[in-house]
């Protein structure tokens, strides 16, 4: 059985992403990419879908672990009967090949430690044919695929697996590098571990150094920046929303999606944390690879890309797999990027208005393109639409994708007015508070004094909570404090706010999900736009705790099991932390500098 999503950590090389458990086992990882198929894939299954495992032979007393500062390289002390060795286990940014680098160093006694290596491509359908060279490299290939073992300890092939026993004495340091290339090129080359190491710290504390700081809360800030910045394909810049598909947004239920892709609605939270703690190269980056992959026909707008831009991600299921706790179907791909989200248009607008505002460099092209997407919205924003929460149950005229589409007309009117750019501004001004009334009037519930998730309902939403972080109005105004007030009447289980009701079942899934983490930050950001700093510093010092053992989140969090569900790490959480830090810090973090244009809304 998988460990809990929260007793997993992170290691990285800015291209794919694997999870090791606190037993030691790494029961996740994808190669080439983030969205290539897994060699080790018993997170959704079981051992015998693939897992590398180093942990001593016999019982543990006490493990601690941590990151060592500033980088993604983790270190476990693990303390027995016979003594204490420690882990360090981390991939080296990617140079010709990929590496995962695994070190036993013996601090006290004498341990025995077992390994257990497990390989199947494929998410854990495909043995490979596996061989041993004359230098005791351990090859593994099949189809494209290759993977290599080096180490000094001796192995021995055992059924469809491969094992061995040594002893590490204090003082001793046992190396095992794993290594990923295509299985049509020569072996790959090997690398010195100690020096990858060395090479690997440098990097990661060189890249955090540009940090400009959170106040006290540095640390998790920080974290969740390394973070981000592991979920970022480094050869285009793209960001995916998690490392992981099908981890269930409810135990033993349905709602398991692949997140291992980049979604557009990520866009401006993404240019707020990054531009905020001062890494304005990987904003760029990520603002360069949002041009890039919605250059076309604005018709053809999609709501997720791949991480090079990818339009294609078809959604199909994996039988041989039986989810993270028996939670299925492991669905691979993701049907929703078909889905009309009118949200993401304001998005990219919004994207593209901070980043010239925080001076990063653009094209010329790119104003152009925002045009032509302005004109295709014009003509389909009062359609109805699959929403933010991307639902399988049936379009609807959703409040909040109104609210983001009145974005896109707004930071269009403001990007001619405060950067002298050209464009029909009377024009867009004009749809602009077409939309506004429309919202205020059909979206909103006088009965509950409160906006609605759609038009002609009564249930509620927490991506309302967006309504005064985006401008649309001042979070003064009496209908965004009776919508906060609602949604704290009948959003918040235990502390934590809810995406939507999800028992009603509208939304075409069996009902049941734990509370989203992001509107949790959000309703923190509200709270500080209200002026009512003690609610939101009360908030956020109750999510931080959330977090696990060495600073991750996932998606939501069970508070009846007190667990961490849904796809892990989640970039969509960690953004909200950093931002909702920065929104406590300073007066004008980013909802505050987000939400400036709602004062000249407040008559409708």
């Amino acid at each position: 059985m998988p460990s809990k999503i929260e007793d997993y950590a992170l290691l990285g090389d800015c291209e794919t992403a694997a999870l090791v458990g606190l037993d030691g086992s790494v029961d996740w990882l994808c190669w080439p990419r983030f969205d290539s198929g897994a060699c080790f894939a018993a997170l959704l299954g079981g051992p015998e879908n693939g897992r590398w495992i180093i942990a001593p032979r016999k019982a543990v007393k006490r493990i601690m672990r941590r990151y060592r500062d500033d980088t993604l390289i983790l270190e476990t002390d693990i303390e027995t009967a016979e003594g204490e060795v420690t882990l360090i286990e981390f991939m080296p940014p990617r140079g010709k090949a990929s590496d995962l680098v695994r070190l036993v160093l013996g601090k006290r006694g004498k341990v025995t430690m077992r390994t257990e290596l497990i390989i199947r491509f494929d998410y854990g359908s495909v043995v490979p044919w596996v061989t041993q060279r004359k230098d005791r490299t351990l090859c593994a290939v099949s189809g494209p695929d290759m993977v290599v073992l080096r180490t000094s300890m001796l192995l021995r092939g055992e059924g469809r697996k491969t094992i061995g026993e040594f002893t590490v004495s204090a003082g001793d340091t046992v190396s095992f590098v794993l290594t990923y290339g295509p299985s049509y090129l020569p072996v790959p080359a090997p690398i010195d571990p100690m020096a990858a190491l060395a090479d690997t710290e440098a990097f990661w504390r060189d890249w955090s150094s540009r940090f400009h700081g959170a106040g006290d809360w540095s640390a998790p800030v920080l974290r969740s920046l390394i973070t981000l910045k592991a979920l970022t394909y480094r050869p285009t810049g793209g960001m995916v929303a998690a490392a992981t598909t099908s981890l269930p947004e409810l135990f033993g239920g349905e709602r398991n999606w692949d997140y291992r892709f980049c979604w557009l609605r990520d866009a401006t939270f993404t240019l707020y944390a990054l531009i905020g703690a001062g890494f304005l190269d990987e904003a760029k980056a990520w603002r360069d690879w949002l041009l890039r992959a919605i250059a076309g026909s604005p018709e053809d707008l999609r709501i997720m890309y791949g991480v090079a831009g990818e339009r294609r991600l078809p959604e199909y299921e994996v039988p041989s797999l039986r989810g993270y706790e028996g939670a299925g179907p492991v669905r691979i791909g993701n049907a929703a990027a078909e889905q009309l989200q009118l949200d993401v248009y304001g998005e990219v607008l919004d994207a593209f208005y901070v980043g010239r505002a925080a001076g990063l460099p653009a094209e010329a092209a790119t104003w152009a393109l925002e045009c032509a997407l302005l004109r295709h919205l014009e003509t389909i924003w009062n359609q109805p639409d699959d929403g933010l929460w991307e639902v399988r149950g049936g379009r609807r005229h959703f409040t909040h994708s109104k609210v983001m589409a009145w974005v896109a007309f707004d930071r269009a009117v403001r990007s001619v007015e405060e950067f002298g750019l050209s464009g029909p501004v009377d024009h867009w001004r004009m749809i602009r508070n077409s939309i506004h009334k429309q919202v205020c009037e059909r979206g909103f519930d006088p009965a509950q004094n409160a906006f609605v998730q759609s038009y002609g309902v009564t249930a509620l939403d927490a991506s309302l909570l967006l309504i005064p972080m985006v401008g649309f109005l001042p979070a003064t105004d009496p209908r965004v404090r009776g919508t906060v007030a609602a949604i704290e009447r009948n959003l918040m289980s235990n502390g934590f706010v809810r995406r939507y009701d999800t028992q009603k079942g509208t939304d075409g899934l069996p009902p049941g999900e734990g509370a989203f983490l992001a509107c949790s930050f959000w309703l923190a950001d509200n709270y500080v736009l209200q002026g009512r700093h003690a609610d939101a510093l009360e908030l956020f010092n109750r999510l931080l705790p959330l977090r696990n053992d060495v600073g991750l989140l996932a998606e939501e969090y069970d508070a009846s099991a007190k667990r961490q569900s849904g796809n892990f790490p989640q970039a969509f959480s960690h953004l909200a932390l950093i931002n909702t830090a920065h929104n406590l810090l300073s007066a004008r973090g980013p909802a505050h500098q987000r939400a400036a244009s709602g004062e000249v809304m407040k008559a409708n």
